[in-house]
């Protein structure tokens, strides 16, 4: 059955191929990543997961250690008492799962569990998500979601985006049938990846991560082709400096208005500062901008 929909899927997947490093906060075994994950693979991407062994939403940028798993993993994804700190899918490598938070997770992941699929090197692009519901505004600083991103893109250099699917209600990654909505959030996030892969690199500017809220997938927007990007802002402006000019203003809109608009299936696409989880200055912004040209919409 999932292969029957990744060839399904087939017609949205144009790009050239990268080693991707995936993480998330609501758990290795949860639909919305696996489902983004298949995507990722059937698009050719050298993708691997690694990912908390559990829901770990809101833990930001904790960082611990991984221990011992004694219970079982999320959705009984894993044994109890494993008594490891880490742990991997044997009839498919490329999901592993970390006894700890989402950033760890991604610490692992770039640092010791994917170096060794791609002869020690490193990945060209981070994913992290999609969560299960928004990251909006004051909930960038607690999502693990992006405080996974955020350590990828400061700590390890690598570029990365945070996913975020307004239609939430959390799924076991084995749920039969896969609902439409977490299809389309894995089909549309990575019509960006492609974007940004294919707008060449360096992919976006040092020190920067994209932050996507993708709206609720209903009515007219369960199809993948209806979704359109708009260029947005996590964090209020009234005193930040003026944003790139772009829609005819300095002001780009919030990332909340866009994604909460209920009217015209919008992604807002936060250009983040990950020094502090708010939104870039102008030159950044400038650099996403100019890379990803035609691929951003107006609101209206």
């Amino acid at each position: 059955m999932r292969s029957q929909v990744l060839l399904a899927l087939l017609p949205f997947l144009r790009t050239e191929a990268i080693r991707i490093i995936h993480a998330n906060d609501d758990g290795w075994a949860e639909l919305y990543t696996r489902s983004f994950h298949d995507v990722l693979i059937a698009a050719g991407h050298d993708t691997v997961l690694s990912a908390p062994a559990e829901n770990k939403s809101g833990t930001a940028s904790s960082d611990a250690e991984p221990s011992p798993r004694t219970t079982a993993c999320q959705y009984n994804s894993c044994p109890a008492n494993t008594n490891q700190p880490i742990g991997r899918n044997e009839s498919s490598p490329r999901l592993n799962w970390v006894n700890s938070f989402p950033l760890t997770s991604m610490r692992y992941g770039i640092d010791a569990i994917a170096p060794p699929f791609w002869n020690g090197e490193a990945p060209e692009l981070a994913v992290s998500g999609p969560n299960v519901g928004s990251n909006v505004y004051i909930q960038v600083h607690f999502s693990g979601t992006v405080g996974a991103a955020v350590f990828a893109t400061k700590d390890r250099k690598v570029p990365a985006i945070a996913f975020s699917g307004l239609s939430s209600g959390n799924l076991a990654w084995n749920t039969t049938p896969i609902p439409t909505r977490s299809l389309v959030y894995a089909q549309v996030a990575n019509k960006l990846v492609d974007a940004v892969v294919n707008s060449g690199k360096p992919y976006l500017p040092e020190d920067v991560f994209l932050n996507v809220n993708l709206p609720k997938v209903e009515g007219k927007c369960t199809d993948p082709n209806n979704f359109k990007f708009v260029l947005s802002r996590i964090n209020v402006g009234l005193f930040s400096d003026k944003d790139v000019y772009h829609c005819g203003s300095d002001r780009l809109p919030l990332e909340a208005g866009v994604a909460l608009s209920g009217d015209g299936c919008f992604v807002s696409v936060s250009v983040g500062d990950a020094n502090d989880k708010t939104t870039a200055p102008k030159e950044k912004q400038a650099v996403v901008l100019n890379k990803l040209g035609g691929f951003f919409t107006c609101m209206p």
